[in-house]
């Protein structure tokens, strides 16, 4: 009998023995847990004495921690837009780096602050995104405490969080500057349940001078989530949230914006299955008008484990409401994608979530562990024709809206994403889109899109 005890006493050693392994660089750098550098047993890489500073001689998780991320990202567009109007074509580059402190003292209080520096060299047509010299990304003090079984998270002060997929809450981390939030963030995890609810004023980026990004009561973002693990591999969430903007134009209405957003979304994978499913709808008002709208996002695949490269075939289907015209005070029905993100669809921008059927099916294999290689190809048309076709994330095409032509276009997409280590990455894009009528009687052509992107965190 002794020998069968051993084997799990040894077992139990040796786990308690085992190197720590060093933190990966996360998306969201706040979440990083740099402790595990109090233990001397893990390898030191350079400038580790930044990443951490112990502040206590008895509390390991009392520290603070410095990181830094910087991404280059090199664009081709010969058609922004698809070369209606003003736009043509733009070869630029553009450049984010972010600086961050991190604060924690004995697992239950954070401090985080993030700088951003954003350039955007060689492009003419600038959006808000595209630059922002230097400002305050994120600020925010971060409480912990056990409660009741489970645990209570409070955030305060200008920070980021996303939604899902990111289909229409995200960090858009597609364009040159992300999306902040000044908010009061509070969220509650018992076992498989994890109630949220937050409330904030979305940051606006302007570039007039440093430190000058703002937010304001002229718009607003705020509600309650739940979410629910069925399982290990199934999940279900839903949420209500409130969003109001003050003075917006569409095509076809105007004025101060409230909308009511319900949200349900489903989630899982099973037999090399997986699924996304996700469904939004819209109510309240714009100026004089009546909100009516409403969108659908969907992934699926199936993953072949045992052939080489495992190859995945996967489909995706979204479809979002447009408005369908009518004089003043009428039902709107023109979907607002809120914060939504780029990538979901192409990095290239061509696709608003708004107004428009989606279809693409795609094939993804991966020829070695680090490396990812995606193929796809779309169609898409407008919901309702009475409404124009969208660039991102809601840009109407001028001459678009109340003109024959259903059938937006297609698009081929290959991408190419190569993680070179824990802490650096590298990805290309390439995207071309061939348009339909309706485009090309807005005086637009077909399209073409080359983004090239290195990432490094430290």
């Amino acid at each position: 009998m002794l020998c069968f005890a051993a084997a799990p006493l040894a077992a139990r050693a040796e786990e308690a023995n085992a190197t720590p392994e060093r933190p990966a660089i996360m998306f969201n750098r706040w979440q990083e847990d740099w402790s595990v550098l109090a233990n001397p047993r893990v390898a030191r890489q350079p400038f580790d004495e930044f990443k951490y500073i112990p502040l206590s001689a008895v509390d390991p998780y009392t520290y603070l921690s410095f990181g830094a991320d910087t991404r280059e990202r090199f664009e081709a567009n010969n058609a922004q837009g698809f070369g209606t109007g003003s736009n043509h074509n733009q070869d630029y580059v553009i450049t984010r780096n972010e600086l961050h402190a991190d604060l924690r003292i004995a697992s239950q209080i954070q401090m985080f602050v993030q700088f951003q520096s954003d350039f955007a060299p060689w492009k003419t047509i600038l959006s808000p995104v595209d630059r922002d010299r230097l400002d305050l990304e994120q600020a925010f003090v971060a409480l912990t405490e056990p409660v009741g079984g489970g645990t209570l998270k409070l955030r305060l002060g200008r920070q980021q969080f996303a939604f899902d997929l990111q289909r229409f809450v995200s960090v858009r981390d597609g364009p040159n500057v992300r999306q902040s939030y000044d908010a009061a963030w509070a969220d509650y995890e018992n076992g498989p349940w994890r109630f949220i609810t937050f409330y904030s004023h979305p940051v606006q980026v302007q570039d007039n001078q440093i430190f000058d990004d703002f937010s304001s009561s002229k718009q607003t973002f705020g509600g309650v989530r739940l979410e629910r693990k069925l399982s290990d591999s199934l999940s279900i969430t839903g949420y209500y949230a409130n969003f109001t903007q003050a003075n917006v134009h569409f095509p076809n209405a105007a004025g101060n914006e409230r909308r009511d957003v319900f949200d349900l979304r489903l989630n899982g994978n099973a037999q090399h299955f997986d699924w996304d499913i996700e469904a939004m709808n819209q109510t309240g008002s714009i100026g004089p008008d009546q909100i009516e709208a409403w969108a659908f996002g969907s992934l699926a695949g199936y993953t072949f484990a045992n052939l080489d490269w495992t190859p995945r075939l996967g489909i995706q289907i979204d479809a979002a409401s447009g408005d369908r015209g009518g004089s003043p005070g009428h039902t709107f029905g023109t979907f607002n994608p809120l914060f939504p993100n780029g990538y979901y669809v192409t990095l290239a921008g061509y696709t608003g979530f708004v107004n428009f059927i989606h279809i693409k099916p795609s094939l993804t294999l991966h020829p070695f562990p680090s490396v990812k290689v995606t193929l796809a190809a779309a169609a898409q048309w407008r919901e309702t024709t009475a409404d124009a076709v969208y660039t991102q994330p809601d840009v109407a095409v001028p001459n678009t809206a109340g003109r024959p032509g259903a059938y937006t276009g297609s698009y081929g997409q290959l991408r190419v994403d190569w993680t070179i280590d824990r802490a650096t990455s590298f990805a290309v894009e390439a995207v071309h889109f061939a348009i339909g009528d309706a485009l090309r009687n807005a005086g637009g052509y077909d399209s073409n899109y080359l983004g090239v992107e290195i990432k490094r965190g430290w």
